[in-house]
C-alpha cells in the first residue's frame, strides 16, 4: 500500500512523498486556555494508508496546487498555506506547484489535511534546502493546526497541551477496520458544545496501556451527528467501538491481521470502509531515513 515510488533514485523533486493517517487511540480534553485552544491527552496512532504528494519546480516566486481540492478554496487548503509559510519564514525566492493524490476522507478525524501540510513542510524543506530543524518545523506546524506537529514529528506519540508536545510511545502491534459515515464532523461546533467536557483528569502512559481509552469528543459526536453513533454500533459487532478525533471515521482494532482482514470481508455497509496496520514510524520519516 506504501510503494507509491517505484524507486528513489534521482532527484527528489521526482518522488511521490507520503502524507499518512492517524487514529486517535485515546482524547481527554484537561482543561481550557485563557485563547480558547482545549489542553488535551491523546495517543496518535500511525496507519498505513496515505495520500501522496509531488512538487514540481515552476519558474514564478508562486505557490500553486496542479489541481484544486473539491470544496477547498485555495487560499485556505492547508498544503497551500503551508508552503507559504515556510516560503516566508525561510525568506525563499522560488515557487512551487504541488500535485496531490487524495486517498484520505476529509472531515474523517484521519488527520488528511494536517498530514498534508506536514509533509509539504518536510518535503519542501529538503528540496529547497532550508535545513530547518524538526523543533522549526513543528512551531510552524502548531499554527496551521493541532494535528500537523505529529506529523512531522513522524512517530505514534503521546501528546499532551494543544497536541504539540510528543513523546514517542511503544504500542502493540494493532490492524484496524475503519468505516467513515457519509458525513462531515465540524471540529469547531464539537469543541465549542456546552455538553463536551473539559475537566477530564490526566493520566499517564502506563493508565493508556491499562486499558483507559476513552475519547471525551464521543458523546458529543454522537448526540449531534446520529449516523456516527450508528456506524459505531455497525462496527462495534466486531469489537470496542470508538471514535478517531472528532470524527467522523470510527474503528475497530485487531491483534491479528487475520481477524480484521476476516472482519473486513465480512461488514455490510455502504460507507467507505479500510482496513489498515498500525505503524511505528511514519512512511514520511523512513524515505527519509532511506536517502
Amino acid at each position: 500500500m506504501l510503494n507509491k515510488n517505484e524507486t528513489l533514485e534521482g532527484s527528489p523533486w521526482n518522488w511521490w512523498w507520503p502524507a499518512p493517517a492517524k487514529l486517535n487511540l485515546m482524547l481527554r480534553i484537561t482543561g481550557r486556555r485563557n485563547d480558547g485552544y482545549h489542553l488535551l491527552q491523546t495517543v496518535f496512532q500511525i496507519i498505513d494508508l496515505c495520500d501522496w504528494l509531488k512538487f514540481h519546480e515552476n519558474d514564478s516566486d508562486q505557490i500553486t496546487l496542479l489541481q484544486d481540492i473539491a470544496d477547498v478554496a485555495t487560499e485556505d487548503n492547508l498544503v497551500v498555506r503551508a508552503a507559504k509559510l515556510l516560503k516566508k519564514e525561510a525568506g525563499y525566492n522560488g515557487g512551487v506547484t504541488i500535485e496531490i493524490e487524495k486517498k484520505l476522507p476529509m472531515g474523517g478525524g484521519l488527520g488528511g489535511g494536517s498530514s498534508d501540510a506536514a509533509t509539504t513542510l518536510v518535503a519542501l524543506n529538503k528540496l529547497w534546502q532550508l535545513g530547518f530543524s524538526e523543533r522549526q518545523l513543528i512551531e510552524l506546524g502548531v499554527s496551521l493546526g493541532a494535528d500537523v506537529p505529529v506529523f512531522i514529528h513522524g512517530y505514534t506519540a503521546w501528546a499532551e497541551g494543544v497536541g504539540e508536545h510528543l513523546q514517542k510511545i511503544d504500542v502493540p502491534q494493532k490492524y484496524f477496520l475503519v468505516i467513515r459515515p457519509d458525513i462531515h464532523v465540524s471540529t469547531k461546533d464539537v469543541f465549542l458544545s456546552e455538553a463536551l467536557t473539559r475537566d477530564s483528569k490526566s493520566i499517564t502512559i502506563a493508565d493508556f496501556l491499562a486499558g483507559q481509552q476513552q475519547n471525551d469528543c464521543q458523546d458529543v459526536v454522537k448526540k449531534q451527528y446520529p449516523i456516527v453513533d450508528k456506524a459505531l454500533k455497525v462496527i462495534g459487532v466486531y469489537g470496542d467501538a470508538k471514535l478517531t478525533g472528532t470524527g467522523s471515521c470510527v474503528f475497530v482494532q485487531f491483534d491479528d491481521e487475520q481477524s480484521g482482514k476476516s472482519a473486513f470481508e465480512d461488514i455490510r455497509t455502504d460507507w467507505e470502509a479500510y482496513f489498515v496496520k498500525g505503524l511505528q514510524v511514519s512512511p514520511l520519516i523512513q524515505m527519509l531515513r532511506s536517502n
